[in-house]
């Protein structure tokens, strides 16, 4: 596919992230015309365009840019075509931390503990796949180390399932686990927004480096660029983003690994070039997705996170066999 100019692909991008914003404000199993709009505040459409949708879609662009630019980001970085926050294990990790602050009953007084534990959780996962970065590059060694946080992130998770003291915990942690918008306050905003864009602003930072890794660790040392730091600020930022999504919508997977090779044909290979492009697009695939689980026709709405799996599992094997074709 062609490249087209970045300015004209961002202001597609932002039109697109226009029209859908006012969608979503609009769309659900309640239809808000545009009329309603500029009718009195008395209006009760009024209370459900502001106090419930407005919160889900500032929600929505937050977390499609945190893990679109999260996406391009571990790309970039680990020169890997499947690297993910969620299919390495990162946003499984955020969730076990969010589900141990639901199990043990400290959300309940301090709600903050529960974005800090998912937080953490994210910090751990991507900590374990920078450490396995710095050996190998192969997509097996990603495959596996991703496979394992899922697994030691699912079992916690099943524990704490299994232990639950309350039936209200178990429907919490099984919340997190399914991941929805659905039901999001403006308390909700305050609490990730500010961290999110404090992480996908240490994420931008890092553009210069992941191009300067295209050429090795050697050839990027020569040309100034700190790979210590860059793998700090490169978890911090990662951990800080996919954290605060992970604490209020639950496991959103396979937004990180659509996006950047959406964008990439637009763009062209350099990872430096793909990360607003990533970030953009990203929060354009989540509104896309959330308007589509919210007028799909169904007594109970489809979780966020069920319908971008039921996308994403067919693309992650379509990439496989592409890469796949191409060792061969």
């Amino acid at each position: 596919m062609k490249t087209i100019s970045r300015p004209l692909l961002f202001a597609a991008l932002m039109v697109a992230l226009v029209l859908l914003s006012l969608a979503s404000l609009s769309a659900g199993k309640v239809w808000v015309p545009w009329s309603a709009w500029l009718s009195s505040a008395d209006d009760p459409r009024w209370a459900i365009v502001f106090e419930l949708r407005l919160p889900r879609t500032i929600l929505a662009i937050a977390v499609g840019t945190a893990l679109g630019l999260s996406g391009a980001v571990l790309q970039g970085y680990t020169r890997n075509a499947l690297a993910d926050p969620g299919i390495l294990g990162v946003s499984s990790m955020a969730a076990f931390g969010a589900v141990m602050t639901l199990y043990l009953g400290m959300s309940v007084s301090m709600p903050w503990i529960l974005p800090v534990g998912a937080m953490i959780g994210a910090m751990i996962g991507i900590v374990v796949l920078l450490v396995l970065s710095s050996g190998s590059y192969s997509i097996l060694t990603f495959l596996l180390a991703g496979m394992i946080l899922n697994m030691v992130a699912g079992a916690g998770v099943s524990l704490a399932l299994n232990l639950a003291p309350t039936p209200w915990a178990v429907s919490e942690i099984i919340d997190w686990l399914l991941g929805s918008l659905a039901d999001r306050s403006i308390d909700d905003v305050r609490m990730a927004v500010p961290v999110i864009a404090v992480g996908c602003a240490l994420l931008l930072t890092v553009g210069r480096a992941l191009d300067a890794l295209t050429l090795g660790d050697v050839g990027a040392r020569s040309l100034g660029i700190r790979l210590e730091r860059t793998r700090f600020v490169l978890a911090l930022g990662v951990g800080l983003a996919t954290g605060a999504s992970v604490a209020v919508t639950g496991v959103i997977g396979f937004v990180g690994l659509v996006t950047p090779h959406v964008v990439r044909p637009l763009v062209g290979a350099r990872p430096g070039a793909l990360l607003l492009p990533s970030a953009l697009a990203g929060a354009v695939i989540v509104l896309m997705a959330d308007i589509a689980v919210r007028i799909t026709p169904s007594v109970v709405e489809l979780k966020l996170g069920v319908a971008m799996a039921a996308l994403g599992g067919p693309f992650f094997l379509m990439l496989l066999i592409k890469l796949r074709q191409r060792a061969a």
